[in-house]
């Protein structure tokens, strides 16, 4: 059994979904193809502005629900005109959005709560519609809700997964063993939990596809992207990059760790423990070999590998009596830290200060201040890059800081990190 897994710009359009259902027609074989399936296109922004709570309103509430209904609704009118199926189950996800809306509490301290009810949605959606597709091309397709196979904690965001329920729930599940099953269709990004929906933290369908691959033993996993693999930098950024034919599995889970778009940081543990390859493939060039992640020793070819977090903020937390920063203040920060749900990308500590560089996301980051305040000073700067650079040179170095002031450094053999102003 093989894993395949589309992310949002693979199934932003109906031409895109078309292109997605020739792919895996392409693949089929004797055993089902699991395809785990994100939001469509940037769906999930979209979604994030209607949780409860969210105070960044670009349009309307009304205006948001109004373009999420029509996203959805053309894309299914384009690829089924007359499917009234789909439109109804289109209409069951919308009303499930529109009274989780309406009834779910506004307040911060349900932000993380609310967030998971409400984005999971988009998965919910883009999954109906496909799976309704390709059964109307004569693939048999089984529709299946990823909150009753993958089981996680009540950690909402950042969902910690339940091996233990969610092996024994997909071994023993029905699919398994249905041989006139072409495709098992499924979400990525969401599990379930006793209080709900949770989500495995941002852009992590391919966790979900990993978890599926582990607990099914499976083949391989298989990620399809706009890239033609694992490029050594962003092409948003640069525009001469290089290929990484193969990236050894440790490799890989480090560069997931500092921030690579490609790959969801917590993908390669499951499939590295019991030995699955993961291949990251093109959409665009489905013929392509793209790259694969395995138990290789070194990477092909070695090169620098530079990897940009926008949009992050550097606080540094101070004891209000000038007392060092010890062990006792550090547990205390993290805990809070832990209790909202926040992930550090970089920290640095000296004798009267503790900085970390996380993520500026505005309902967090205010909480995260307001609590801190209670026992310490806080100060920080936003507008700011993390560049995280493996292999490094200090041309290399010079190169991508261009003369921009460097708020706090790191570096070790292999990787050199730094925070500087973003770019206008």
């Amino acid at each position: 059994m093989k894993v395949f897994k589309f992310g949002g710009a693979s199934v932003n359009s109906a031409d895109a979904v078309r292109n997605m259902a020739q792919i895996v027609q392409s693949h089929l074989e004797s055993e089902p193809l699991v395809v785990v399936v994100s939001a469509m296109g940037k769906i999930t922004n979209l979604l994030e502005q209607l949780v409860p709570g969210c105070s960044e309103f670009e349009f309307s509430s009304l205006e948001l629900r109004k373009q999420l209904e029509d996203y959805h609704r053309g894309i299914a009118s384009s690829l089924m005109p007359d499917n009234m199926e789909v439109q109804h189950r289109i209409d069951a996800w919308l009303a499930s959005l529109d009274a989780l809306c309406a009834t779910l509490p506004a307040d911060a301290g349900h932000y993380n709560y609310n967030y998971d009810q409400v984005v999971s949605h988009g998965e919910l959606l883009s999954t109906s519609i496909i799976s309704e597709y390709l059964n109307h091309l004569g693939i048999n397709t089984l529709w299946v809700d990823a909150r009753q196979l993958i089981k996680t904690d009540n950690h909402y965001r950042e969902g910690r997964i339940d091996w233990q329920a969610t092996q024994e729930i997909v071994r023993r599940s029905e699919f398994v063993d249905r041989s006139s099953v072409r495709v098992i269709l499924t979400q990525g990004f969401i599990g379930g939990t006793n209080g709900g929906t949770t989500t495995l933290g941002r852009e992590g369908s391919d966790y979900s596809a990993a978890i599926l691959a582990y607990c099914l033993n499976a083949e391989s996993v298989t990620i399809w992207k706009d890239v033609p693999g694992f490029l050594n930098a962003d092409p948003k950024y640069f525009g001469d990059t290089i290929k990484i034919s193969q990236i050894p599995y440790n490799e890989a889970i480090e560069l997931a760790y500092y921030g690579a778009s490609v790959i969801h940081p917590k993908t390669v543990k499951p499939i590295q423990n019991k030995g699955i390859p993961l291949f990251i493939r093109s959409f665009i060039m489905p013929e392509a070999e793209g790259s694969s992640i395995g138990d290789y020793r070194v990477l092909v070819p070695e090169t620098p590998l530079y990897i940009f977090k926008n949009n992050q903020i550097l606080l540094s937390i101070l004891p209000r009596d000038y007392s060092f920063i010890a062990e006792d203040n550090l547990q205390v920060i993290f805990g809070i830290l832990s209790k909202i749900g926040i992930r550090v990308n970089l920290m640095q500590n000296s004798a009267l200060s503790f900085s970390i560089c996380i993520d500026n996301n505005p309902q967090l980051v205010e909480r995260l201040i307001e609590e801190l305040r209670g026992m310490f000073r806080v100060r920080y700067n936003d507008g700011l890059q993390l560049i995280t650079i493996r292999y490094y040179t200090q041309e290399v170095i010079d190169s991508i800081v261009d003369r921009r002031p460097i708020l706090l450094e790191q570096r070790s053999r292999t990787t050199e990190q730094l925070i500087v102003p973003q770019k206008k």
